[in-house]
């Protein structure tokens, strides 16, 4: 089992991990003596996901996760939510939620549609009219920086600082054999100082002069724990910058790659700009953006499958084996926007369910309808294409496509 353990995280296999993902499910609880005990099943997963004895604190491991699995956390700041438990994770998580979503603002992401679709029409507008493109660099990558930029409202002057820190974040998420990973780290840490640095004073700023944003709702908010602190609002805003950038980078790309695979659907998709809903759907199920989570532990022994996992073992989560369990789903190896029952893992769930869910959702689906609608003829360079080297965060670092021109 240790062997197909290396496979899974194993860069030969990114491309196509899925049919080691079925070899895993073989054996639900997957062990050996010097590593994290893996769940591959749809239904073990969802139960641990609500299960309040799992901990997504790094202090309740017993043994340290791997690093080159472990997503990266600015470590001069406080945990953010994502790597807290109740009760302090229930604080934080629900005065970020304020600002962000229902019931307190039920339409902060809604209400960006039409922003979003000026985003996504000025990078579409910027591709060579004809000839090739790499889809990652020149659109999915920018997109979710500028939106998240807007949400926190960062001065548009200084959305081009923001793109560099992220460039600079995200290539520290993915290193490559070849580069000196020292270098890259001092190179990482000074862009995470300089983007705290930048982040602290805005949010002084909107002490000052709060405006209709979320950094300003964030520092001027009171909830039941009273206000947040500047190191917890920086922590927060540097969550939404980290995660919510990656993984929305991989769910557009991952989305595309396969609606160029499934030309039939990309037609549909062109034809009618609502099947971007169901697509979108079907594409977290398909191919998430965030295939495991590494980061959990029980605090106290737990039976699963007739296996004791002990207190403070590492324990991982492999969401997108659980999204191609055929104990849950129908021919789960199939591509189907018009799948019924889709209750998928792609997003998370329980108390860590992604917190940008709804964001993501609207991202994918207002880029990947425009890029259908408007991108003539487009076709793969290379399949499969270049992937990224993280086994957490899958999804391609090149996507170079064909195309004959662009529509109006």
């Amino acid at each position: 089992m240790t062997s197909l353990l290396h496979q899974i995280t194993d860069y030969a296999n990114r491309a196509n991990p899925y049919p080691l993902y079925a070899e895993l499910r073989k054996t639900p609880v997957i062990h050996d003596e010097d590593g994290p005990y893996i769940i591959s099943t749809y239904h073990d997963i969802l139960g641990l996901l609500h299960d309040p004895r799992i901990s997504s604190e790094a202090r309740n491991l017993s043994a340290p996760v791997a690093d080159d699995l472990q997503p990266p956390e600015e470590t001069s700041l406080p945990p953010s939510f994502l790597r807290l438990d109740p009760p302090e994770h229930d604080r934080l998580r629900g005065m970020t939620n304020r600002p962000f979503g229902p019931p307190h603002s039920p339409r902060r992401v809604e209400d960006m549609r039409p922003e979003l679709g000026e985003i996504v029409s000025g990078l579409i507008d910027g591709l060579a009219n004809g000839g090739r493109v790499d889809l990652v660099e020149q659109f999915s990558y920018p997109f979710p920086v500028t939106v998240i930029c807007r949400l926190l409202g960062v001065p548009r002057e200084d959305e081009s600082r923001f793109h560099t820190w992220a460039d600079t974040l995200a290539a520290s998420l993915d290193p490559a054999p070849s580069e000196d990973r020292t270098e890259q780290a001092r190179v990482a840490e000074e862009a995470k100082t300089q983007l705290g640095m930048y982040l602290a004073g805005l949010i002084e700023e909107r002490r000052k002069s709060p405006r209709d944003d979320m950094l300003s709702a964030l520092v001027t908010n009171v909830g039941p724990g009273g206000p947040m602190s500047t190191m917890e609002v920086l922590s927060t805003a540097a969550l939404l910058l980290i995660a919510g950038h990656e993984t929305t980078v991989n769910l557009i790309t991952n989305g595309m790659l396969t609606l160029l695979r499934h030309p039939d659907v990309l037609q549909r998709l062109r034809d009618e700009p609502r099947m971007a809903v169901p697509i979108v759907e079907e594409l977290l199920r398909y191919e998430p953006p965030v295939q495991l989570l590494p980061q959990r532990t029980p605090i106290t022994d737990i039976e699963i499958r007739g296996v004791t996992i002990p207190k403070g073992a590492s324990l991982w989560l492999v969401l997108a084996s659980g999204n191609r369990d055929p104990q849950r789903f129908e021919n789960p190896d199939r591509f189907d926007p018009d799948r019924k029952d889709i209750e998928h893992l792609g997003l998370g769930s329980g108390i860590h369910g992604c917190f940008g869910a709804p964001l993501a959702r609207l991202e994918a689906q207002v880029a990947l309808a425009e890029l259908a609608r408007r991108l003539d003829n487009p076709r793969l360079v290379e399949d499969p294409p270049p992937y990224r080297r993280n086994a957490v965060l899958r999804g391609p670092r090149h996507l170079n496509v064909e195309i004959d021109g662009l529509r109006p």
